[in-house]
């Protein structure tokens, strides 16, 4: 089992390696997929990580703290955040700051994408 993660990993590394040094459109590198949530990571180092996804219509990340506070924008459609009990709709362009250990979740409203960047302290 072991060889199979690190042929995983290792072609993870490859894909991310690709980019590198390129003009891209992040929305583009993560693509829907019907009734699930799909991600990219592109980019992971100890210090932090910046991850794409993509949510089918009414799918979405259940409440949840993290220990490090997370940047998230949106690169396509629309989605619904709680944080703290605190409700705003998010569009495309628009940014938001998930604070370490403080309750949050998200939700499709339309199929939508995100960048989530996670600096680790």
């Amino acid at each position: 089992m072991a060889e199979f993660n690190l042929e995983k990993s290792e072609k993870n590394d490859l894909r991310r390696a690709e980019l590198l040094g390129k003009v891209v459109h992040l929305k583009d590198l993560v693509q829907y997929q019907d009734g699930t949530v799909a991600s990219r990571m592109i980019v992971n180092r100890k210090a932090g990580s910046i991850t794409l996804f993509s949510f089918d219509e009414d799918e979405g990340l259940s409440e949840h703290t993290a220990p490090f506070d997370a940047v998230v924008t949106i690169l396509d459609g629309e989605c619904e955040v709680w944080v703290a009990g605190e409700t705003s709709l998010m569009k495309e362009g628009e940014t938001i700051i998930f604070p370490a250990n403080i309750p949050h979740a998200l939700s499709a409203i339309t199929r939508f994408k995100m960048m989530l960047v996670m600096i680790r302290e």
